[in-house]
């Protein structure tokens, strides 16, 4: 019998399932023979098997040897199974054997890996995609310094929050001006929140530029592209805009030489 013919044979009895049976075949009962022979205190010394589930199997297996045909059968079957492995085996061997090649075979290999490496050759690289340069404004020397200073006194800038965004979990934290009669964030008293000042403002040059440098301006159209100046302008496509409308937009404004801020990715 099979280790799968045991495991099925070992499920049928109650009490074992298909982990405990596997671990049995495993422990080296792989036979009903085995299984009758085995000392209760082996079985037992296996995981999940009591003495008393070790003396139901002894007696299954008596009772299977038993039957009518029951041991003979078995040994029927592991004679097959032995069988079957020598032919494996002599199967196995044939194969490691170098076999004896004709010269006109020899010829065809080498004709055929011949032509394999001339198609190899012949295959051309895959062409790499061409970068296309982003396109940047012609900037003067004073608004690049204004652009600078501004990113700089951004990244200090601190985090505008409404008054006591962090007591109720209703409030956001978006800004909203303190309006407070006795609001003591509205009067600007110690260790309280900061408040939007006119001192947080960037440079005049940089104000309502977009970080790249180009000044914005709104698309709708096809049409509204020629109002744009390619050196100092950037496109920004209107949210109501639909899609067909905005793959023609993009690609007038890559013909115009145009820079579009929120291409996304069509």
């Amino acid at each position: 019998m099979g280790s799968e013919d045991i495991i099925k044979f070992l499920t049928n009895i109650q009490g074992i399932g298909k982990a405990k049976a596997e671990a049995i075949v495993k422990g080296g009962f792989d036979s009903i023979e085995k299984l009758k022979e085995a000392d209760i205190k082996e079985l037992s010394s296996i995981k999940g098997i009591s003495e008393e589930l070790a003396k139901k199997i002894k007696e299954e297996a008596e009772k299977q040897l038993l039957r009518p045909g029951g041991a003979e059968a078995v040994k029927k079957e592991e004679e097959k199974v032995r069988e079957k492995k020598t032919e494996e085996k002599a199967e196995e061997e044939k194969e490691e054997k170098p076999e004896e090649k004709k010269g006109e075979v020899v010829e065809e290999v080498k004709e055929e890996a011949e032509e394999k490496e001339v198609r190899k050759e012949k295959v051309e690289e895959p062409e790499k995609k061409k970068v296309k340069p982003k396109i940047k404004p012609k900037l003067t020397s004073e608004l690049k310094d204004a652009l600078e200073k501004r990113k700089i006194r951004k990244e200090k800038e601190p985090t505008f929050r409404r008054q006591e965004w962090f007591r109720y979990k209703r409030l956001g934290e978006c800004w909203r001006r303190p309006k407070g009669l006795h609001s003591k964030m509205r009067k600007g008293l110690k260790y309280r929140p900061p408040r939007v000042k006119v001192g947080y403002r960037g440079p005049k040059l940089a104000r309502n530029l977009h970080p790249s440098g180009f000044e914005e301006v709104m698309v709708y159209r096809v049409e509204d592209l020629k109002k744009i100046n390619p050196e100092r302008q950037a496109a920004r496509i209107g949210g109501t805009v639909g899609t067909r409308k905005r793959i023609e937009i993009i690609r007038r404004a890559d013909e115009l030489g145009i820079k579009v801020l929120n291409r996304g990715e069509l």
